[in-house]
């Protein structure tokens, strides 16, 4: 049997699962915790491609 993981953290997911979308793409997670640090490493990575405006 393939077990499937948390995107964040690794932690086998059991029945209780938080779908996040990230980059349009969804994503399980384990728990809120995990799902809010895949959101603000999703902006932090946005962030990080805008060019500078001088």
């Amino acid at each position: 049997m393939n077990e499937q993981t948390c995107a964040a953290c690794d932690y086998p997911l059991d029945d209780v699962r938080i779908l996040v979308y990230i980059g349009g793409k969804p994503v399980e997670v384990c728990c809120e915790e995990c799902a809010t640090k895949l959101r603000q490493a999703e902006q932090s990575a946005k962030a990080a491609q805008r060019p500078e405006v001088s």
